[in-house]
C-alpha cells in the first residue's frame, strides 16, 4: 500500500499495488500446490497459467522422464496430473526457463 500526503495541502491517496507472479511462487509452492510433479498441458481451465522465459523466471523447470519429486522436475503426462497448467504469452501466474540442469527456485 502506497500512501501519499502532499506537504499537507489536503490532498491524500492510496494505492493498492498489484502482486506479482513473483510473489505466488513460495517455497517451490503457488496456491498451496508443489510445483513439482505430473504436470498436464492444457488449453483451457488450467490450475496455473505459465508463461516461459529466457531470462529472470520466478522457476527453473526440467522436464523429467522419472522421479519428479524436487522442485522444478516436471513429467509431462496425458492422465492423472498433479497439476495442469497452459502456456501463454501474458498475464501468466508465474514465469518458467526450461533448464537441463539445477531445476528450482532461481
Amino acid at each position: 500500500m502506497y500512501v501519499a500526503d502532499f506537504e499537507g495541502n489536503g490532498f491524500y491517496f492510496e494505492m493498492e499495488t498489484a502482486a506479482t507472479a513473483a510473489d505466488d511462487v513460495i517455497d517451490c509452492e503457488c496456491n498451496g500446490i508443489p510445483l513439482y510433479g505430473d504436470v498436464k498441458i492444457v488449453n483451457s481451465f488450467p490450475d496455473f497459467k505459465v508463461k516461459v522465459v529466457n531470462s529472470f523466471p520466478d522457476l527453473n523447470v526440467k522436464l523429467v522422464d522419472s522421479f519428479p519429486d524436487s522442485c522444478g522436475r516436471w513429467r509431462i503426462v496425458n492422465s492423472f496430473p498433479d497439476f495442469t497448467v497452459q502456456f501463454v504469452d501474458s498475464f501468466p501466474d508465474f514465469t518458467i526457463r526450461m533448464v537441463d540442469s539445477f531445476p528450482g527456485m532461481p
